[in-house]
C-alpha cells in the first residue's frame, strides 16, 4: 500500500509539473507586443518654397531712395481757445426771448437773447436823478455868477456851487455808464437788456433757456459759448520716444478720417512740457485752418516729417506680401527655390511703390508679385 500511495504521490507531481511548463510556454511577451518606437523626421524650412518653373516669377531689384523719416500719430480736433469767446448779462433777471440756440452760427452783433431786469430799472432812476441834480446845480451855478458879479455874494461862494454843479455832472456821466455797462441805451429807457454776439462763430455750449432765471456773476454760468471755428486745434499724443520728430513751428500734414482725400497742413504751435505718466506721451498742439469740414471732436491722422534723411529700399508694392500680420517678400535663393524673408514695410509712394524699412537692402533682387507664388506654393 505504501508503495501505491508513493507512486500516486510521484505521478500528481509530474502532472503539476507539465501543466506548469504549458503555461510557461503559452504566456505572450511584453516586449514582443509593445508598439515599434515612434520615429521623428526633421521639418523643413517653412520659408522655403521650390517651383518647377521659376522663370514664371519675375524678379525686380530694390532701388535706393532718400526719404525723410515720417511718424504718423492720431489726434483730435479741438477748440482754439482764444477764439472761445463766453456770453454773458451783467444784469440779472428773466429771460423773455430767445433767439438763438446750441449749434447755431452766429454773427458778431446778432441779437441772441432779452432779459427783462429790475437792476436796469434802479439804474435808470439814479440816471434820472443824477439829470435833475445837475440841473439844480447848474441853476444855482448861474444865480451864484450873477450875485457875484453884482457884489451880493463872495467868491467862495461861488466856487462852492461851481464844485457842486462839477460833481453833479460827475455822477450824470457815472449813471450813464453804468447803464452802458449793463448793456441799455440811455437815449431808450427799458427794463429790457439786448444780450448780443461778441464775436462770429458757433454756439458750442448754451446755459440758458426761455423764461429761465439769469444771476449775477459770481453764481451763474456763461449764458451762452461762441466758438471761432475758422481755425481749430489738433491734440496728439507722441510717445516720448518719437518727440526728436517733433519741432516747434514746422508743419505736419493732416488727413482726417471722414475725409480721406482730403489733406491739409498744420502747424506745431505748442509742444507739452508734462508727459503723460500713464502712457507716456506728450500732448502736441497743431494750429490748422478749417475749411469747413473739420468739426470739433473729429479723429484725423498727423504725419510729421523728420529732419534728417534715411536711404531706404523701395520695392513694386506687389512684390510685399501681407501675411499673418506681418510683411514679407520672396528672393531667390538659387535654382528653383525661392525664399520668403520677413520685412518692414514703409510708406506707399507713387506709383505703386512701396519702401522697405527692413529685411532687404537696394540692389536685392525680390519677386514682382508675391502673392502669385504664395498662392502657387500652397496648391
Amino acid at each position: 500500500m505504501r508503495i501505491v500511495a508513493g507512486a500516486m504521490v510521484a505521478l500528481l507531481l509530474a502532472l503539476l509539473l507539465a501543466l506548469a511548463g504549458c503555461r510557461a510556454k503559452g504566456q505572450p511577451d511584453p516586449k514582443a507586443e509593445a508598439p515599434p518606437p515612434t520615429q521623428v523626421e526633421n521639418e523643413s524650412d517653412v520659408n522655403m518654397v521650390t517651383v518647377d518653373h521659376p522663370e514664371e516669377f519675375p524678379l525686380a531689384t530694390a532701388e535706393l531712395r532718400e526719404t525723410a523719416p515720417e511718424l504718423a500719430v492720431t489726434g483730435v480736433v479741438s477748440v482754439d481757445v482764444s477764439r472761445n469767446v463766453p456770453v454773458i448779462s451783467l444784469a440779472s433777471g428773466r429771460v423773455v426771448e430767445i433767439h438763438a440756440k446750441l449749434g447755431d452760427a452766429v454773427a458778431k452783433g446778432q441779437l441772441l437773447m432779452r432779459v427783462q431786469s429790475a437792476d436796469i430799472s434802479s439804474a435808470f432812476s439814479d440816471y434820472r436823478h443824477a439829470l435833475a441834480d445837475r440841473t439844480l446845480l447848474r441853476a444855482q451855478l448861474a444865480r451864484s455868477q450873477l450875485l457875484f458879479e453884482k457884489g451880493a455874494v463872495a467868491q467862495k461862494d461861488l466856487e462852492v456851487a461851481q464844485d457842486a454843479a462839477d460833481k453833479a455832472q460827475v455822477d450824470v456821466e457815472t449813471a450813464a455808464d453804468h447803464l452802458k455797462v449793463l448793456g441799455v441805451d440811455v437815449e431808450h429807457p427799458s427794463a429790457l437788456v439786448d444780450i448780443y454776439a461778441p464775436i462770429s462763430g458757433v454756439i458750442v455750449e448754451q446755459n440758458v433757456t426761455n423764461a429761465g432765471g439769469v444771476k449775477t456773476l459770481d453764481n451763474s454760468p456763461n449764458l451762452f459759448m461762441i466758438a471761432d471755428l475758422s481755425s481749430v486745434w489738433v491734440i496728439c499724443d507722441v510717445y516720448e520716444n518719437d518727440l526728436p520728430n517733433v519741432r516747434l513751428g514746422e508743419f505736419a500734414d493732416i488727413h482726417l478720417n471722414g475725409y480721406p482725400g482730403q489733406a491739409m497742413r498744420a502747424r506745431v504751435d505748442n509742444i507739452g512740457p508734462v508727459m503723460d505718466p500713464a502712457i507716456r506721451t506728450a500732448k502736441v498742439r497743431l494750429q490748422v485752418p478749417n475749411p469747413g469740414t473739420m468739426r470739433l471732436g473729429m479723429f484725423v491722422r498727423a504725419t510729421f516729417h523728420g529732419e534728417r534723411k534715411e536711404s531706404r529700399a523701395v520695392v513694386p508694392a506687389s512684390a510685399v506680401l501681407h501675411l499673418h500680420d506681418r510683411d514679407w517678400v520672396y528672393v531667390p535663393a538659387g535654382g528653383k527655390k525661392f525664399r520668403r524673408v520677413e520685412v518692414t514695410g514703409g510708406k506707399m509712394l507713387p506709383p505703386n511703390l512701396q519702401e522697405v524699412a527692413t529685411g532687404i537692402a537696394p540692389g536685392d533682387a525680390v519677386v514682382s508679385n508675391a502673392l502669385v507664388l504664395q498662392n502657387t506654393a500652397e496648391q
